[in-house]
């Protein structure tokens, strides 16, 4: 032994391992960060990025969270809640601490961390390098959602309810309580906390097909879990208001069918998810997999949502890889974490244990860095295919007044600079009983009159329109006059 080793301190294997796979997902998580900072615009994409700051904006200016609806002119005075207060609140302070730039960096540290999250608990079951590898393609796989609304807050939350449960379930033990707090943030960050209930109905199947009834206190502790799920849930500021709010998507209404997130699968559109889907059915059917009748119906849950659904991509991508891993690790050793555990630590393994502080060091001064870099480097901002914000800045010198028409993309847009709109991307709550889908068969070769009706019926000052909506040769047909155009938005007024 040489004076070196003599002085140094001791590390447990333990400690040694949990470092190795500590700075593994922190590598994973800051190569997202590195490509997602590359593409930062990209997050800035959705139409309803707009209304989701405003809305919070607006919380903070006022104090008080929204009851009815004071954005639009259509359904003005309807009742309308604001069930993703929270997530509309960290939207805004971002907006207010950098512009479009702070919202960019709060979603890219949000995607990160979920990131994170998935590979360290992977990393429980699998090999470190290889859970990473998962959690990264999970993440391209579910690429399409990553904007600038609510949502994405609760994607670290989903992966730690989920990996938490099934681990209870693994060792036979009760759910743990504290996971009801998560429950809480969901509740008041996004409307899908509903989902919390149904993924812990699952874990609780999957203990009663691990030990039937042989442990009728253990299946206490989970039913009383899982009704306690629901009433912590009703810590918001709308009460039960925020459950009976998401069946009215759950159980559809009419603007689903024409809202491309909320529209089935599509395999020639989607075509990477759908090899890879192929593909994974290709592996359980080749392969000697079993995975028992509770996660089967796991998965299938979670396909079948969507398939039905494409904005949850996610379930099927981040949850099923925490579902099945440790069924995997139990039937593939080879790919286990264990087996990694007897394998000698090779020169990059030593180098991140012997390293692990100064590491996080340097990984944190890039991190900085990135978002410093955001921050100043360059700026983004929306889309000009939502914001249209030449045609604003024509109708604000031009002084036009009135109640305007809008293309559903330009909903948001005219949110945030406070101006009323006829229809915006808030249809899970507004503009049904018929209106949608009037305004959708506006844009119909017959659509004609009933947009003349529409004109009439609403009193519309001025159109503000995407450069190819259809409704356009309409206007021209009933006497509009075309005042402004560029490459994303137009404008038309009334003939004289």
């Amino acid at each position: 032994m040489n004076k070196a080793d003599a002085i140094a301190p001791a590390v447990s294997p333990l400690d040694d391992t949990q470092r190795i796979r500590l700075i593994f997902c922190l590598i994973g998580a800051f190569v997202m960060a590195t490509v997602l900072t590359a593409f930062a615009g990209a997050t800035l994409q959705d139409p309803d990025s707009w209304w989701h700051v405003k809305v919070g904006l607006d919380i903070l200016a006022n104090r008080t969270v929204p009851v009815a609806d004071t954005y639009s002119y259509t359904f003005a005075g309807q009742p309308w809640i604001a069930k993703e207060w929270l997530g509309q609140v960290l939207l805004a302070l971002a907006y207010s601490a950098g512009g479009w730039n702070g919202v960019a960096a709060l979603i890219i540290g949000t995607i990160c961390l979920a990131v994170f999250l998935l590979g360290w608990f992977l990393s429980g079951h699998l090999k470190p390098i290889l859970a990473v590898a998962v959690a990264f393609a999970a993440a391209f796989l579910i690429s399409p959602i990553f904007t600038a609304r609510p949502h994405v807050f609760t994607l670290p939350i989903i992966v730690v309810w989920t990996a938490m449960l099934f681990r209870a379930v693994q060792d036979e033990k009760a759910p743990p309580f504290w996971l009801l707090g998560l429950v809480v943030l969901w509740a008041n960050l996004h409307a899908t906390f509903t989902l919390s209930y149904i993924i812990a109905a699952f874990a609780g199947l999957d203990l009663l097909a691990r030990t039937g009834l042989s442990k009728p206190a253990l299946l206490g502790k989970w039913v009383a879990f899982g009704l306690l799920c629901p009433l912590v849930s009703l810590l918001n500021p709308y009460g039960v208001k925020a459950i009976l709010a998401t069946l009215t998507v759950a159980y559809g209404n009419e603007a689903v069918p024409l809202i491309l997130e909320w529209r089935p699968f599509n395999a020639q559109e989607e075509l990477l998810q759908g090899a890879v889907m192929l593909l994974g059915l290709f592996g359980l059917l080749t392969s000697r997999l079993r995975i028992g009748w509770a996660k089967a119906l796991f998965v299938v849950f979670t396909l079948h949502v969507y398939l039905s659904h494409l904005r949850f991509v996610y379930l099927f991508f981040l949850l099923v890889p925490l579902v099945l891993a440790v069924e995997v690790a139990r039937q593939y050793p080879a790919l286990s974490t264990g087996a990694w555990l007897t394998e000698k630590r090779d020169g990059l393994e030593r180098f991140f244990a012997g390293r692990f502080y100064a590491l996080c060091g340097a990984a944190a001064v890039l991190l900085i860095t990135a978002v410093s870099i955001l921050g100043s480097a360059y700026q983004v901002a929306p889309s000009p295919t939502t914001s249209a914000s030449g045609a604003l800045a024509y109708a604000r010198d031009h002084h036009l007044s009135g109640n305007v028409m809008n293309s559903y993309n330009f909903g948001g847009t005219l949110i945030f600079h406070d101006i009323k709109t006829y229809i915006d991307g808030r249809t899970d709550q507004l503009f049904l009983g018929g209106f949608t889908k009037a305004d959708e068969a506006t844009g119909h070769s017959d659509g004609k009159p009933l947009l003349e009706a529409q004109l009439k019926k609403y009193a519309i000052g001025w159109a503000l329109l995407t450069a190819d909506d259809t409704r356009i040769p309409f206007f021209t047909e009933l006497g509009w006059k075309r005042a402004y155009a560029d490459d994303y938005a137009v404008i038309y007024l009334p003939g004289a």
